[in-house]
């Protein structure tokens, strides 16, 4: 049984979602957010990091899958998502979780069908193959959405899951 963890980082909510596959039988095991207050940027950095942190001492997850790097139209606001990511991905790191991206539009197209799928399209599908029931936030079905990307990524073979990150690699000789 593999568990993957999906994070969709943001600096105001980063979400989480958590699931095992045993071939194509996915498992709901946990999902949120992590929500920051209103402090410094730098304070809210180290909330993602913690909160990422806390959630990996709960679970055990073997691949932590998260959304590529986009381009946003402000440039101030994709400098804070990157390094609201960086501080999310410090926390899978110092784990020695291995690390796979995957870009939007694949999460879409593998879930929904589409590249061009809509938010709402997409917490459907994911309730509907974790068969939830409930309101869940967007950032949390974000984030599960990634994770079930990645399983259905592995077992079709597809190339976009290529940006993979091992840490025991950094410390190689």
């Amino acid at each position: 049984m593999t568990t993957i963890i999906g994070i969709d980082p943001g600096s105001r909510a980063t979400g989480y979602g958590l699931i095992s596959c045993r071939g194509s039988d996915l498992r709901y095991i946990a999902s949120g957010s992590i929500k920051t207050q209103q402090k410094s940027f730098f304070e809210r950095l180290r909330d993602i990091y913690d909160g990422v942190d806390l959630v990996l001492s709960e679970y055990t997850a073997d691949i932590c899958a998260v959304e590529g790097v986009f381009m946003a139209e402000n440039p101030n606001s994709a400098l804070k998502l990157g390094q609201a990511r960086g501080a999310a991905l410090a926390a899978v790191l110092a784990r020695e979780i291995t690390i796979v991206e995957h870009s939007a539009r694949q999460v879409k197209k593998v879930l929904v069908g589409t590249g061009s799928a809509t938010k709402q399209q997409v917490q459907y599908m994911v309730k509907n193959l974790l068969r939830l029931d409930g309101t869940m936030s967007t950032d949390a079905s974000d984030a599960l959405a990634i994770a079930i990307c990645h399983v259905y990524s592995v077992q079709t073979g597809s190339q976009e899951g290529r940006g993979q990150l091992n840490p025991r690699d950094l410390y190689r000789d």
